[in-house]
């Protein structure tokens, strides 16, 4: 190949001839940089690991040992969480970025021994390791509660829902590409598993997640229960007092409905919202529904959404068999075009498309208007925010399961729910007022904060991680550090 300086690509005979840009003048590319950490945020998630105390109180439940070459597996597991929020997809790629942090973190796990961790991880320690998250957890929301602005309490329809934990359900499909212990073909044909998680929507938190295999069913009640159940054990006491429960259509069974129902107490006050599956009697009681029930409905914030209307149906639909005070809040918007194959006899002969939600909410203490179907329907509508937890949490790790073990694989599910809680925490606790960081999306934490360059140097007895000055996040990236480093320790 000939190189000229007149045009920028052309061709000469059977010759390319290439513009010299001069950028790679004199320019050599080599290997043999020393004490470069790529993937400088791994200090950053560390920190914060530790300062919240989840590596020692980890410790106190998983094995240890003082021979020679054991690995401690408390930082295993934290550091393969730690490997999952920068984007280790399995363990060889989890090893390859510990042994590249060797100068920071020291000997690096090997893919060998961190499978070995994960796979003795049974439903005795998985107990114990939930308490630990639990304890942790506890700690983490106290300092929360002492942040400028407070607790992150959720906005809806331009009202604040002070006081109220919001835990979302949801499932949701991992697909395989080959067989492993577990995968089977799922309700959406697809081949995989099907694990059933809980979200913290007023945290992102990932309070719970129960793996199964592909074929599990959608609504399964003892799923849920469990599933509800060990979300419930990882809430503080000191802010359990009122918890709101949303839940899809998978909700809208009888037994879920009434153990939601049975969860209330003298000192626990439990609200739900769920999906309804319309029938024709459903349909029969919105036919018999006046123009004048149906009332404008209301965007997130509060204002008018026009063209967008919903209705009390509770009352004139007879339907009998659930819970005694439930209410059915039924919602009409014009089908979209991608909707029209879809719509039943009764929706092409009024031209609407309807959808119901079930809730127990009479009244939300604290939230004037709390019990108005305007109110109630946007509720649950901001429930579709769990697409953004499953999303995320499958840019962390869940995309695909690793291994073909079923105890690895749901191993990797845990250190995939660490890994979605440390980067909660680190934005929670150090990030909170940095808008562009706060509420940023895995691959945005990525590009500004966790995959920095950095150079690690020895002056005056320290050791100095030096990043680059001119990088528009470098002084969010210091003072995340100075943040998480001034943490009290968990007591």
């Amino acid at each position: 190949m000939r190189v000229s300086s007149s045009y920028p690509l052309r061709e000469q005979g059977t010759f390319l001839v290439v513009e010299r840009t001069g950028w790679d003048r004199r320019l050599s590319v080599v290997a043999d940089g020393k004490r470069l950490v790529g993937h400088a945020g791994a200090v950053l998630l560390r920190r914060c690991a530790d300062r919240t105390g989840l590596t020692d109180t980890l410790a106190k439940v998983l094995p240890s040992s003082t021979v020679a070459g054991w690995r401690d597996r408390a930082a295993v597991l934290v550091q393969l969480a730690v490997a999952i929020v920068l984007g280790a997809a399995n363990l060889s790629e989890a090893e390859q970025l510990q042994l590249h942090h060797r100068p920071l973190f020291g000997f690096a796990a090997s893919d060998s021994t961190a499978r070995r961790t994960l796979a003795a991880l049974d439903e005795v320690t998985l107990a114990k390791i939930a308490k630990v998250r639990a304890r942790v957890r506890r700690h983490v929301w106290s300092l929360l509660h002492l942040r400028p602005g407070g607790f992150p309490w959720l906005v809806v329809a331009g009202k604040r829902l002070a006081g109220w934990i919001v835990i979302d359900l949801d499932a949701t499909i991992i697909t395989s590409a080959s067989k492993k212990a577990g995968a089977a073909v799922t309700f959406k044909k697809t081949f995989g598993f099907h694990p059933l998680a809980a979200w913290c929507a007023n945290t992102t938190e990932s309070l719970a997640m129960l793996l199964r295999p592909g074929n599990s069913g959608a609504n399964t009640v003892a799923d849920h229960v469990r599933v509800l159940t060990d979300a419930l054990a990882q809430i503080p006491g000191s802010s359990a007092a009122k918890i709101l429960i949303r839940v899809d259509g998978a909700g809208a069974t009888h037994g879920l409905l009434e153990h939601l129902e049975a969860l209330n107490t003298t000192r626990r006050t439990v609200r739900y919202t769920v999906g309804w599956k319309i029938t024709d009697d459903d349909e029969r009681a919105i036919a018999r529904l006046p123009e004048a029930a149906w009332e404008t409905s209301v965007h997130q914030d509060g204002s008018v959404q026009e063209g967008y209307f919903v209705a009390e149906l509770t009352g004139v639909n007879t339907r009998e068999g659930w819970p005694e005070g439930m209410r059915l809040i039924v919602r009409r918007v014009k089908p979209s075009r991608r909707h029209l194959k879809k719509l039943t006899a009764f929706e092409k002969k009024t031209g609407w498309r309807y959808c119901i939600t079930a809730t127990n909410i009479r009244h939300m203490w604290g939230i004037a208007g709390s019990g108005h179907a305007q109110f109630l329907d946007v509720l649950h509508r901001s429930h579709a925010s769990v697409e953004d937890r499953v999303r995320t949490n499958k840019a962390m790790g869940l995309d695909n399961l690793p291994s073909a073990s079923w105890e690895v694989n749901r191993g990797w599910t845990l250190a995939a729910n660490l890994a979605a809680d440390l980067d909660a925490w680190l934005r929670l606790l150090a990030l909170h007022d940095i808008d562009d960081l706060a509420d940023a999306e895995p691959d945005t934490m990525r590009f500004r904060l966790y995959h920095l360059p950095a150079r690690l140097t020895d002056h005056a007895r320290r050791r100095w991680l030096r990043i680059e000055r001119t990088w528009p996040w470098a002084k969010a990236f210091t003072t995340c550090w100075h943040r998480l480093t001034a943490l009290p320790a968990v007591t």
